[in-house]
């Protein structure tokens, strides 16, 4: 399965930034070994259902220490028997826009 998860604690930095507090979520991803992609919105995970959910949970504690409050935004693509897809999908995208040009 992949996650794609954004994760904001309340409060945040002075200018209204969560930056710091989104680092040490995507730090605990990093730190998983699992397959893992950040942009600007998102964080994307790869794995097990039980593996993904605690790494995301873990992710979630990290960004919200010393808040009070913290909101998870979650969206997963559930395909037993697939992995590797992190890449794949996009690479299947790729493709398809080459064979159009």
């Amino acid at each position: 399965m992949i996650v794609a998860f954004s994760v904001s604690p309340s409060g945040g930095e002075p200018d209204g930034g969560v930056s710091e507090a989104v680092a040490r979520a995507v730090k605990v991803v990093r730190d998983s070994g699992l397959p893992n992609s950040t942009n600007a919105m998102f964080t994307n995970v790869e794995g097990e259902w039980d593996q993904v959910m605690d790494v995301v949970k873990r992710a979630v504690e990290a960004a919200g220490e010393g808040s009070s409050r913290v909101s998870l935004v979650l969206k997963a693509d559930i395909r037993p028997g697939f992995s590797g897809q992190l890449e794949a999908k996009v690479d299947r995208i790729e493709a398809h826009l080459r064979e159009s040009d």
